[in-house]
């Protein structure tokens, strides 16, 4: 059985997210402790993702949200020939622009934005109004990484703020690289409009 290993980004995600969420609802999903969740240092987020991987008796898809999808790219690139074939692919979702003048002090150990195809599978899914990068430079991330690019229409970051519930669509986005089908019969159409209400909580 395919394992999901749930990689948060920046602040690590809360009660509230959907990566908190799925960790509840689905008995296939597992959380990799990152480590230094308000001083994340890229260095240390591979070594953790490559023991996380290496320990895993099956393959696994990564769900990497906002920054860890940078330590994933940054791992890919890496890793040995034997631990990039245990994954299966990859959910990015909505990774932060790393090189932008007004990114955060937090985010930069992980700039430049690391380049070239990922060795597997992989789904980009972006918002049109994240305030972590423009819609642009999240597609441009997509052409780089060579990721299929999942269009979420206006719903922030993506994170506890955007209020996303069980985040139905991206389970949809998961399903289909668990079970390897073609991306457009995997995903139904994404909720567009308007981003919701903003939660209490501080975004991560």
């Amino acid at each position: 059985m395919t394992r999901c290993l749930i990689l948060p980004g920046l602040r690590d995600s809360g009660p509230d997210h959907w990566q908190t969420r799925w960790l509840s609802a689905r008995d296939d999903c597992e959380r990799v402790e990152l480590g230094r969740w308000s001083q994340p240092s890229r260095s240390l987020w591979m070594s953790r993702l490559d023991r996380a991987i290496a320990r895993a008796s099956a393959p696994v898809v990564l769900v990497a949200h906002s920054l860890a999808c940078h330590a994933v790219v940054w791992w890919a690139a890496d890793a040995s020939l034997a631990r990039r074939e245990k994954v299966r692919g990859a959910l990015l979702v909505a990774p932060p622009d790393v090189d932008r003048v007004d990114a955060l002090d937090e985010l930069r150990p992980f700039a430049p934005t690391p380049l070239g195809r990922l060795p597997f599978r992989s789904i980009l899914a972006a918002s049109r109004d994240d305030s972590y990068a423009d819609y642009a430079r999240l597609r441009w991330m997509a052409e780089q990484w060579g990721s299929e690019l999942a269009d979420c229409g206006r719903q922030g970051h993506l994170n506890a703020e955007s209020r996303l519930g069980d985040w139905i669509e991206g389970q949809h986005l998961l399903r289909c690289l668990l079970h390897r089908q073609p991306f457009a019969d995997a995903v139904p159409p994404v909720r567009r409009g308007d981003r919701a209400e903003p939660h209490d909580r501080p975004p991560h």
